[in-house]
């Protein structure tokens, strides 16, 4: 990485101290909850280019006033700073930035350990499993969820993160017996997710949240009529607000569709992923699409591949 963009990336969450000290008051916790809910909602319509400085600028103000805050308004804002810290991460991966999607989910790992929440700790290894998956390290993937899941004290909900990222992790390792086990579990408490924290809440507002990861974990492992299937169902529960996200899915569904041997089906679907990944510069999205032509090289010289390197062409000029 370039100086230049090191420091651009780093910047919010390296602010040099000591500062000017001042009076918070506790009130802006919940201030900053809220605009958090907000930039969860504009992520799925905006996708990340467009939030990436908001959000690290709120993050660096976080900051800022936890070094002068005291007692619980100090643990307060702590908490709802590795909050932010991991939505800036997760911006950075949407992106396509791994070292820097690496960086702020360390900075997520240290206000979280700070906080002495253990919820947030255990979401924070989950945010740097995320990584790992996207890196295609399956081991890795594993080693932190287990260390996440070794605190019994966690909420239903982290868990739940928890064991759908263990199964990616599975999936990368060619283990579907261990995918479908720790989905089947996550599964059996969705329905005791009831706390009331900002962060972490895909679960609640994802329809079809698990058979998502199933059916991501089952493309990976070239399971295409299984996976197939999965997506028809999932595709058919997305809201139009989820648009990044259905883009993901119908890029997602395409390869399955390839992978069972049914390239104009995986056309059909490729064409609306394209336009939404063109609109939302989403890299997660071009990085499916990739997939996708990939699993379709058996027909890259048919009318068929051909038919996909146009409708493709606008993303690859784009990213």
């Amino acid at each position: 990485m370039k100086r230049r963009a090191f420091v651009s990336v780093t910047a919010a969450a390296l602010m040099p101290g000591p500062t000017a000290a001042q009076h918070v008051d506790p009130a802006l916790i919940d201030y900053f909850q809220q605009q958090l809910e907000g930039h969860y909602r504009a992520d799925m319509l905006l996708g990340p280019h467009d939030l990436i400085g908001t959000v690290s600028a709120q993050y660096q103000l976080i900051d800022k006033l936890v070094r002068s805050a005291a007692g619980e308004t100090r643990r307060g804002l702590l908490r709802v700073g590795a909050a932010y810290a991991a939505l800036v991460g997760w911006l950075y991966q949407d992106a396509g930035d791994l070292g820097a999607a690496a960086f702020w989910r360390g900075i997520t790992q240290e206000i979280a350990a700070r906080s002495r929440d253990p919820h947030l700790i255990g979401y924070s290894l989950v945010n740097l499993a995320q990584v790992r998956t996207d890196l295609g390290d399956g081991h890795g993937v594993i080693d932190l969820c287990e260390a996440a899941l070794d605190d019994d004290r966690l909420f239903p909900k982290v868990r739940v993160m928890a064991m759908q990222q263990q199964a990616h992790g599975a999936s990368l390792t060619g283990d579907r017996g261990a995918v479908d086990r720790l989905i089947d579990t996550a599964d059996g408490l969705i329905s005791r997710v009831d706390d009331d924290l900002p962060w972490g809440n895909a679960c609640r507002r994802t329809p079809g949240y698990l058979e998502v990861q199933r059916a991501t974990c089952y493309g990976r492992l070239g399971l295409g009529r299984e996976a197939d299937g999965l997506w028809r169902q999932v595709l058919a529960a997305v809201p139009s607000t989820a648009r990044r996200d259905r883009g993901v899915y119908l890029a997602r569904h395409a390869a399955a569709a390839a992978a069972s041997r049914e390239p104009d089906h995986a056309i059909e679907i490729a064409r609306e992923a394209a336009t939404i990944a063109v609109e939302t510069r989403s890299a997660r999205m071009a990085r499916e699409l990739r997939a996708l032509e990939r699993a379709m090289r058996p027909w890259q010289d048919a009318p068929v591949g051909r038919d996909l390197a146009e409708i493709l062409a606008p993303v690859t000029e784009g990213s």
